[in-house]
């Protein structure tokens, strides 16, 4: 018999394959986990619980896959846009953007419910959401279809068609808006919005001030402009000298460069590169001044199509048989149509989905769409390299990654949608040699099994975090939904009330209440609930409420979901060398925690036993205070040969885990 102790100071490797698990000589293998699920891992070393994700709106068609595209003008004016069928809709600041509102002078007690809005200029189907009413607050928050208009009425519907029932709400009383939610019309039908086969995203992007550039292999290029919030176009742009007029020349790639507009890859030249003028993007006019435009053709042995386009220290041309730079002939120089040059660096070839500059690397996924690359320069060999970053965790992608967003802050995070629905995340720092994946599963359900993301995007917020988008695809009451969500800030202060720990939620903030309302999107979900701090018993929404067990000034609703955080097969010296393979017992251990409350240890998923945090002396009325220090627990445990420790978190509360110090005893007989 022989006594250890053991120190996991930090999880910066991330979830590692199962093919190591028996991998103590590499270094990593210490600094890793079995299981990363809905964690994220930081820089500094530590495992926080994933937050949750807060309910923006519905998709204008549920029943079709949409795409999620970020615009940033600015670091503190960005939009989301939902791509859906042949229609654009705009986000900001968590919620959808609508026209100006229109003045309800009445609602009526009927099947269906009749709105009198003087002069409303609404059409039949177009999607109101209402607020501000007095009385009838059972509509107050809520999408409508518009039906059976006339010129100061129309009806409301959902998102089905069936009337809205306003016999049994409270009678209105006064005040209120009808707000047409604002969209634009646009080529891209739903089956064009992402590759058939591949369920790739098909639209690809540019974006430079108050412009996007479009591309789209069946579409001649498209330019989205904005000039306000409800004041959007999207148009075809009319290029001088304009190499993409006929079906077969329309680009699938498109990027900035220097100063120009860049497009590659029609079917008629999939190798080709089109550069604009840098004196005018729009225009295509080949010549042989510097600033002219100009065409150039990846020279290959075989049809090497163009799958992206990027821009780091230099132009970076994704394709099916590998990776090429473009530059100008001298590194102090813009490229030229004299001195433009293309370099091949990398032959592992490239898939469709769109490349991530992160700093002056560019991650790429390899053809299969399993493996995630980072091409980066390097000085020693004066070219670029693109190691693997899925090496120690190949189980992570290997269903396929169908797009990818970066987070700058406040970690450094690219988050890859599966083609499974199941989303992981990369936290990436270079500089550090911090490479750490963790895998995210949604709270909910689709079908019988989880909840499904089908897109992904980034914009920069306003509380010094990036916001990241996603679309969800839920059961919701027997319904496929499809939800747009954004993840919330991973600070929430100090203040145990303001943690949002739930997916798909809604918070409410106001006076004393116990009944919730607005709940609709998650109809006949038993939801997870946190109030004023506290956790709170489960409950169903009905009507598109809840009624709580107790009054509560601020309150956080959702679906619930768990973190988990399992070790790899412990290891320390025992009297003849390794712990592995030998029968061991831990029968203590210390979590080094950080703002924690709420926690269950144990050996396996199926015998966990909850950490107290309340202390018999604390107010019962009162939220447990957020934790930070060590927890001494006395683990229940038998022998076995394996060692794991896990650690989960089920409640709606953080959990930040710093490291761990296990006592085990090790049989050497």
């Amino acid at each position: 018999m022989a006594r250890a102790s053991f120190a996991i100071t930090n999880f910066t490797a991330g979830e590692l394959s199962p093919q190591l698990d028996g991998r103590t000589d590499l270094g990593k293998y210490f600094n890793g986990a079995k299981t990363l699920e809905n964690f994220t891992v930081f820089p500094h070393g530590g495992a926080a619980r994933r937050p949750g994700t807060r309910f923006a709106h519905e998709v204008k068609n549920s029943a079709n896959k949409t795409r999620l595209i970020p615009f940033e003008f600015s670091t503190t004016d960005t939009y989301i846009m939902e791509f859906s069928n042949q229609k654009i809709r705009f986000y900001r600041d968590g919620g959808i953007i609508t026209e100006t509102g229109k003045t309800i002078t009445g609602i009526t007690q009927a099947n269906p419910g009749v709105v009198t809005a003087s002069s409303h200029g609404f059409s039949n189907g177009d999607d109101v959401i209402i607020s501000g009413v007095v009385g009838m607050t059972q509509v107050n928050g809520i999408t409508f279809k518009v039906a059976n208009k006339t010129t100061n009425t129309f009806e409301l519907q959902n998102y089905d068609g069936t009337n809205i029932n306003t016999s049994a709400y409270t009678a209105y009383a006064s005040g209120g808006t009808a707000s047409r939610i604002y969209e634009i019309a646009s080529p891209y039908a739903t089956s064009e919005l992402f590759d058939t086969t591949a369920d790739i995203p098909s639209v690809k992007f540019a974006q430079s001030a108050d412009v996007m550039y479009l591309a789209h292999p069946s579409y001649a290029p498209r330019k989205l402009s904005r000039t306000a919030h409800t004041n959007w176009t999207l148009a075809t742009p009319s290029f001088t000298s304009n190499p993409f007029g006929s079906t077969d020349n329309f680009p699938s790639c498109v990027t900035f460069y220097e100063q120009r507009l860049v497009f590659a890859n029609t079917n008629n030249d999939p190798q080709k590169i089109f550069f604009s003028k840098t004196t005018d993007i729009e225009d295509f006019t080949v010549g042989s001044n510097a600033a002219d435009g100009m065409t150039y053709a990846i020279a290959s042995n075989k049809v090497n199509a163009i799958r992206y386009l990027t821009q780091t220290r230099s132009l970076i041309v994704g394709t099916v048989g590998g990776e090429f730079s473009v530059t100008a002939s001298s590194s102090s120089e813009p490229i030229t149509p004299t001195n433009i040059q293309i370099k091949k660096q990398s032959s592992y070839g490239s898939s469709e989905v769109d490349a991530v500059p992160i700093g002056n690397a560019t991650m790429f996924l390899q053809r299969a769409k399993r493996k995630v690359r980072e091409l980066v320069y390097n000085y020693d060999t004066d070219g670029f390299i693109a190691p693997d970053l899925t090496i120690l965790a190949e189980h992570i992608t290997d269903s396929g990654i169908t797009e990818m967003s970066y987070m700058q802050e406040p970690s450094s995070i690219l988050w890859c949608v599966r083609e499974d629905g199941q989303v992981c995340g990369l936290t990436y720092q270079r500089n550090e040699q911090v490479v750490g994946w963790h895998r995210h599963i949604f709270g909910g359900v689709f079908g019988s099994g989880n909840a499904v993301v089908e897109s992904v995007a980034t914009i920069p917020g306003d509380l010094n975090e990036d916001v990241t988008y996603f679309i969800v695809k839920r059961t919701i009451n027997g319904t496929t939904r499809r939800y747009v969500e954004y993840l919330q800030p991973f600070d929430y202060g100090s203040d145990l009330s303001d943690a949002f720990f739930v997916d798909s939620g809604l918070v409410y903030s106001g006076g004393a209440t116990t009944t919730l309302t607005g709940l609709g999107h998650l109809e006949g979900q038993s939801v997870t609930i946190l109030a004023d701090g506290s956790s709170h018993p489960n409950k169903t929404v009905s009507d598109g409420s809840i009624t709580l067990d107790r009054s509560a000034t601020k309150v956080q609703v959702g679906l619930s979901y768990n973190s988990t955080l399992q070790t790899m097969r412990l290891e320390a010296g025992s009297q003849d060398g390794t712990a592995q393979g030998k029968i061991k017992r831990i029968h203590n251990l210390s979590v080094r925690l950080f703002e924690t409350v709420g926690l269950l240890v144990g050996k396996d998923t199926s015998n966990l036993d909850r950490v107290p945090f309340r202390s018999s002396a604390a107010d019962m009325d009162t939220a447990v205070p957020l934790f930070t220090g060590d927890k001494e627990i006395e683990f229940n445990a038998d022998y076995d040969n394996d060692g794991f420790i896990v650690i989960q978190q089920n409640q709606p509360l953080p959990m930040n885990v710093i490291a761990l110090f296990p006592q085990f005893t090790t049989y050497d007989g």
